[in-house]
């Protein structure tokens, strides 16, 4: 691996390119990499052109719920089903048809867990909420979180690569929800079913899958809520999971809500497929954990990257933050910091190693490298020293003027 972190324009070893290339460049955190050895040839296109309401088409919806299960082992009493409008519309959904009779904590450290704080203060407009916010690369006081109350939160936050580090913290006697943003940290982390009532993602981030439908898991106490909760705002049809005050099971067997692509349920299965073959979930943690492995090997030489997430137990091992601390850098005025990143990142796709590295526009200037279980530990390890190449290039460029 290269050892080239502290550069100048002057060392000749940071401007020599890496040997190794990656074998994919695509380290985007969103849509992610397919699984590796995809091909359009693999899915099934029977189906395409049928009604999703047919009966073959509801049994391929179905492959996708029974398949989800088994591979997240999921408990037996949990329901799930696939609805509109990828993880947003899942999130979305969970806090419109849920919350209410008990009030709420909101957590917030990244742009995404800063957007349902949105939602619930300025839309749903309830009047008993509670909002817990850190800045990119902490946690909130996770130990201030009252369980009497219901509670939503990002397992992991994508756009800060701050995850929380266990389910420990959560109260298994609560009277309240848990209501839980995974969708970059499902089959990639291990999640404690008993702490959690609502989870919800979709198949874009660690399945390598399709944009446009989310999935949304519900424990019994979810479902008693939404049985004996009735809204006191409008509720749009995409966001309705009961009728007549009980649930619509037929959303957990297949029959969605609205039209979805036959298309991307076929790449789901395909994928899911492939996370079978690889030792279920098992296989994707380790693969994802290497990732993370190579990563922390790198960071731990590197004296001009360091990870966003303050702590090595809340860094994450899917949406990979890191943020440049050459003091250098760091004396550069502000505009040109905030230039860095988006120039690595240039320069990595024009040599068609890496793509889509920058940070989240919302996030501190930085880079964010996807290392779910589709992406391949070779590829990780492979980029790395390009990494290094590319910030002594642009080091160089903006000492020459």
């Amino acid at each position: 691996m290269a050892q080239n972190a502290n550069v100048t324009a002057n060392s000749t070893d940071a401007f020599a390119k890496p040997n190794q290339r990656p074998e994919s460049p695509n380290f985007s955190s969103g849509p992610c990499k397919k699984r590796p050895g995809w091909s359009a040839d693999a899915l099934d296109t029977r189906v395409l052109g049928r009604s999703h309401r047919s009966k073959f088409g509801k049994e391929r919806m179905e492959e996708v719920i029974d398949r989800s299960r088994a591979i997240l082992n999921l408990p037996d009493d949990y329901l799930l089903g696939v609805v509109p409008a990828s993880d947003t519309g899942a999130v979305e959904m969970a806090m419109w048809s849920l919350l209410g009779p008990r009030g709420v904590d909101m957590l917030a450290w990244e742009s995404f867990g800063s957007l349902w704080v949105t939602d619930v203060l300025k839309q749903l407009n309830l009047p008993d909420v509670r909002v817990m916010e850190a800045d990119y690369g902490k946690l909130p006081d996770l130990g201030a979180v009252d369980f009497d109350r219901d509670v939503v939160f990002t397992w992991n936050g994508t756009t800060a690569g701050v995850r929380v580090p266990n389910g420990d913290w959560i109260a298994s006697d609560r009277k309240g929800l848990t209501i839980c943003d995974a969708t970059s940290a499902i089959f990639a982390m291990e999640l404690p079913w008993d702490k959690l009532d609502v989870v919800t993602y979709s198949w874009q981030k660690v399945l390598g899958g399709e944009g446009g439908h989310g999935i949304i898991i519900l424990s019994p106490r979810a479902v008693e809520r939404l049985e004996s909760h009735n809204p006191a705002w409008p509720m749009p049809k995409i966001f309705r999971m009961t009728k007549g005050g009980k649930l619509i099971d037929g959303i957990f067997r297949g029959e969605t809500i609205n039209t979805p692509s036959m298309l991307v349920v076929e790449d789901a299965i395909d994928a899911l497929k492939w996370a079978e073959d690889i030792g279920g979930l098992e296989g994707l943690l380790k693969r994802t954990r290497q990732n993370r492995a190579y990563l922390d090997e790198w960071l731990a030489k590197s004296d001009w990257a360091a990870d966003l997430s303050e702590k090595p137990e809340t860094a994450s091992n899917t949406s990979m933050c890191i943020k440049i601390v050459d003091p250098w850098a760091l004396s550069l005025p502000t505009e040109k910091q905030a230039a860095l990143p988006k120039r690595i990142s240039q320069i990595l796709e024009a040599e068609e190693i890496a793509m889509d590295i920058n940070g989240y526009r919302d996030a501190p200037p930085g880079l964010r490298i996807w290392g779910g279980a589709t992406v391949e530990p070779s590829d990780v390890k492979a980029l790395l020293p390009w990494l290094d190449w590319a910030y002594a290039t642009v080091k160089a460029e903006i000492q020459a003027g």
